[in-house]
């Protein structure tokens, strides 16, 4: 390279070598610093020939980078030579410090393996350190720690991790390098390493900002996205937290929600579901799942009333280990429960005159009397029944002035199917819901059950004890009417004969039509004379003239009086009632119940 006894020339060729380490520096990619790698062998260290053999992330080394020739850059570079081939080729020849040497004496064993090489035939030396084109010289490059960064010297390659090998080929003096030469290549390699691993690290960092800056962008993408989803759905949906003290309190809100509770945002963000629910859902929403839930509920307007909606919750976090939120769906299905409530009444009233139909009688009387005889309820009886039977009335009405023994109960304004008055939320009606098995003796599901007894003497004298009476009412002269006038007529005088029923009982009590012209009246707490004076009251309702497309009809009404007993069946109490409506009806005048 240079002869050593020439200190001017050591200095000219450090001058090139610190000159092609700063050119290291100033590439901007690991491309182009591989590059400059190969380059600067060739044009700072004075040899013809440098090929840049980097390692894998898979262990094998391939040639990134040649300089010299481009025959031989064509030729080999990309391709890649084993791990295992590098390292035999790493451990023999000579040891010059971090380099290594394969005379041509020993490197003819290495042709046929499988790393990449370019050499061309020539003479052997003519002198003991000439160069011959199979010899070989590697300058390995390993990754810097922080004592070679700092002192810029390269400590043994034992233990540490091989970032590449610079090998070097046909010095422009066709002479081994000396101590200086081989220094100086050791040093550059050390640079070389230095270098790279840099032009890695930034290489790496630019993917990770790319990398990041695509992740934030669809992060934003994803936000932008769930705000015009959430903020535009067409139903409404709620962000809530979860735990801590603000536990259930509503943070975000949309603007279908908005309008359908008729609350603004600023406004939505002081409650929770909880203080919106409607009292008699609060069990269900307590109940409902934070992750998944549903539940069918009622929640309040700004005006006071309350509207059915379905609640459909899941959980989504901030980030990885950041807060968990409450992401809530609400779906307006009131027509829905309107429809359900419509064909749920459809279903036990009748569509004619709205009143319950025959099986709604038959469940509302299964639902005051049970299995066990009056026997052993004898002494469960008491002096009277207080309070009204225990379903509402099916349109408005109020009990005549001076009935005795009618207690008014709660009935809707409307006239229509109420909802349950809570003085009718005895303690037997939710019992006997789940049914329950005779007892004949000992404590038992009935314990607590309010039994109906009959009056004594079934009703036939009046000695002030109450009972539960079933009124079973047949219209006498209807089918005349249906017969001469047509079914309009008849449909007519049924529906007017409903609602003088209706008017003539007490907001407690239940009317309903058994089919054709028969109607059953249920009223409870009434003694013998009661349920006679009530009988006669509802026939003289029925009698006054019905007028229907200008004409003026009248049908009578007989009455039959049943009581109802725990012990007995609906049925045995429905035919109890149907038997005494005919004996009342043989007993009078033809004359007397044609009225029509």
């Amino acid at each position: 390279m240079e002869t050593e006894s020439e200190p001017y020339v050591r200095l000219s060729t450090l001058r090139q070598l610190h000159r092609v380490v700063a050119d290291l520096n100033t590439a901007r990619s690991l491309a182009d610093t591989l590059q400059t790698v190969a380059d600067g062998v060739v044009a700072g260290l004075n040899y013809e020939l440098a090929c840049v053999n980097l390692v894998r992330p898979d262990g094998d080394l391939v040639v990134a980078a040649f300089a010299g020739s481009s025959a031989a850059e064509a030729l080999i570079t990309g391709r890649v030579g084993s791990r295992a081939s590098w390292e035999r080729r790493l451990s023999m020849g000579c040891s010059w410090g971090e380099l290594r040497f394969i005379p041509h004496t020993e490197g003819w064993v290495l042709m046929d393996d499988d790393v990449p090489q370019w050499h061309t035939d020539g003479p052997a030396p003519r002198f003991e350190d000439e160069w011959h084109p199979h010899d070989r010289l590697y300058a390995p490059m390993y990754a810097p720690t922080l004592g070679s960064a700092r002192t810029g010297g390269v400590p043994s390659g034992s233990g540490r991790e091989l970032l590449g090998v610079i090998s070097v080929d046909r010095p422009r003096n066709g002479r081994h390098p000396g101590p200086w030469g081989q220094e100086a290549l050791q040093m550059y390699a050390s640079q070389s390493a230095i270098a790279i691993s840099n032009a890695r690290l930034r290489s790496n960092m630019q993917r990770a900002l790319v990398r990041l800056e695509r992740e934030q962008q669809a992060l934003r993408a994803s936000e932008e996205s769930f705000r015009q989803a959430f903020e535009y759905a067409p139903s409404g949906m709620a962000i809530a937290e979860m735990g801590g003290d603000q536990h259930g309190r509503l943070l975000r809100t949309n603007d279908a929600l908005c309008r359908l509770l008729g609350r603004p945002a600023s406004v939505m963000r002081r409650y929770s579901f909880a203080d919106l629910v409607h009292p008699g859902d609060i069990g269900t929403l307590l109940r409902t799942s934070a992750e998944g839930g549903r539940a069918e509920l009622r929640l309040g307007r700004r005006d006071g009333t309350y509207v059915w909606v379905s609640l459909r919750n899941s959980v989504v976090a901030d980030t990885a280990d950041g807060p968990r939120f409450l992401l809530t769906h609400v779906e307006d299905i009131e027509e829905r429960k309107r429809h359900e409530l419509q064909l749920a009444h459809r279903a036990s009233h009748d569509a004619l005159t709205g009143l319950p139909n025959s099986a709604e009688l038959r469940s509302r009387l299964s639902a005051r009397i049970c299995e066990r005889p009056a026997a052993y309820a004898g002494a469960e009886q008491g002096a009277g029944y207080g309070g009204g039977f225990g379903y509402g009335a099916e349109s408005p009405g109020h009990g005549p002035a001076g009935y005795e023994g009618y207690d008014s109960g709660g009935t809707d304004p409307a006239g229509s199917e109420p909802s349950p008055h809570p003085a009718y939320d005895s303690p037997y009606e939710h019992e006997h819901e789940h049914g329950f098995g005779f007892e004949p003796a000992g404590a038992g599901p009935y314990d607590h059950h309010v039994h109906v007894v009959a009056p004594s003497g079934g009703g036939e004298v009046d000695d002030g004890s109450k009972g539960l009476a079933v009124l079973f009412c047949d219209l006498d002269g209807f089918k005349s009417i249906n017969d001469r006038f047509g079914h309009h007529t008849g449909d007519a005088v049924l529906i007017e004969v409903a609602r003088r029923l209706t008017t003539g009982v007490r907001d407690g009590d239940t009317v309903a039509r058994l089919g054709g012209d028969e109607f059953v009246v249920l009223a409870d707490g009434l003694g013998a004379a009661d349920a006679a004076d009530l009988a006669v009251r509802l026939r003289n309702a029925i009698i006054p003239p019905i007028r229907v497309d200008g004409r003026a009809v009248r049908v009578g009404a007989s009455f039959g009086i049943g009581w109802a007993e725990c012990g007995m069946t609906a049925e045995e109490v429905l035919n109890s009632a149907d038997q005494r409506m005919y004996v009342e009806k043989r007993s009078r005048a033809k004359a007397h119940r044609r009225a029509g």
